[in-house]
């Protein structure tokens, strides 16, 4: 994500703030252009430090969870990110209330990417064919499960517990459980279905590098869930789970395609270099372009490597886990190409 600062006084703020911690003014997010606006809050209306236009924040501002805002005479009250919501949790529950707020801070995330990208996200409330949320308590349901099925993404409200997604990580013996890799890894099968199934000639090129996704999807995550991952499954693919079916395969490259990207994206706005004190041309690597400007994957991914390595290096100076523990093969390269490549063609 790129860096944002304050239009009053040009301090630094994070992509969440909803004031400037240096000069005390409000803050704003204005998704049509990626910026972040500012506002004198002395004012009775909210009028832009820059433009001197008159907005209005997003209504979900006053849970505190949204601090996009929304031109004064728009007819919305909800910003776009807002508007993907179809079902939040019972808000009076202050447990459920806290969960919800960090659901939404890992979906304005997303849906920040992905307007980045390119993609049209319609909210499904107004087009069939469109996204749409369900941020949802488990209860008594145990067929009430974290997916996508037709454009609806549900996740489950304990996601949103640190203690619990640890501990359902070391359950399933994963290496990395957050509550954006599961919105990038659900959304990906909405896009599957935009993208992909639409597109005949998409759709051969896809089963050519992913396999087919006509095998029996129940069947096949039974027997993923008897039997796990086949041997030697790390040099084709990027996690155990992509292993159970080609639509899974497609989903979790997907998503660790937005992980790369963003972390990209990221180094590139804070200029960092990777120059480790003896010469090591593996380990070097200068963010010196945006990522979602360039047409060659070859060139982020070569610049991703490193920087994941120094990270996780630091990482571990201080007994944390990695930020990125995962390895990227040949063969997932060029499924993240495939990717790359496809999300280029729709601009």
């Amino acid at each position: 994500m790129k860096i944002f600062r304050c239009g009053n006084c040009n301090y630094a703020v994070f992509f969440e703030n909803y004031t400037c911690e240096n000069c005390g003014h409000l803050t704003g997010y204005k998704d049509k252009d990626r910026k972040m606006l500012s506002f004198n809050p002395s004012n009775t209306s909210l009028i832009s430090d820059k433009d001197q236009v008159e907005y209005k924040y997003c209504k979900n501002k006053e849970y505190d969870a949204c601090n996009w805002v929304i031109k004064k005479d728009s007819l919305e009250d909800y910003c776009n990110a807002c508007q993907l919501n179809r079902m939040i949790p019972n808000l009076a529950d202050l447990d459920n209330f806290e969960k919800w707020k960090n659901l939404e801070v890992a979906k304005h995330r997303l849906v920040y990417q992905l307007q980045k990208i390119g993609l049209a996200i319609p909210s499904k409330l107004r087009d069939i064919n469109g996204l749409c949320f369900d941020f949802v308590a488990q209860q008594n349901n145990p067929n009430l499960m974290t997916g996508h099925a037709n454009g609806v993404i549900t996740i489950l409200l304990r996601e949103a517990d640190s203690v619990l997604r640890e501990q359902m990580r070391k359950q399933f013996l994963e290496p990395y459980r957050t509550l954006i890799g599961h919105l990038r890894h659900e959304v990906g099968h909405y896009f599957w279905d935009r993208l992909i199934y639409t597109n005949p000639e998409t759709l051969e090129e896809f089963r050519t590098i992913f396999g087919d996704e006509r095998v029996n999807y129940g069947e096949a995550l039974q027997l993923y869930y008897k039997v796990g991952a086949p041997s030697k499954w790390e040099a084709s693919f990027i996690s155990k789970y992509a292993t159970s079916h080609a639509w899974e395969d497609w989903a979790e490259t997907w998503a660790h395609y937005l992980h790369i990207m963003d972390m990209v994206e990221t180094a590139y706005f804070f200029r960092m270099t990777v120059k480790p004190i003896k010469k090591s041309n593996d380990l070097k690597a200068k963010a010196s372009f945006d990522p979602y400007t360039i047409e060659d994957f070859d060139v982020i991914i070569k610049t991703c490597k490193p920087l994941s390595f120094a990270v996780n290096s630091i990482n571990r100076a201080m007994g944390v886990p990695d930020v990125y523990p995962f390895v990227i093969t040949p063969v997932v390269v060029d499924k993240l190409k495939f990717i790359h490549q496809l999300l280029l063609s729709k601009r």
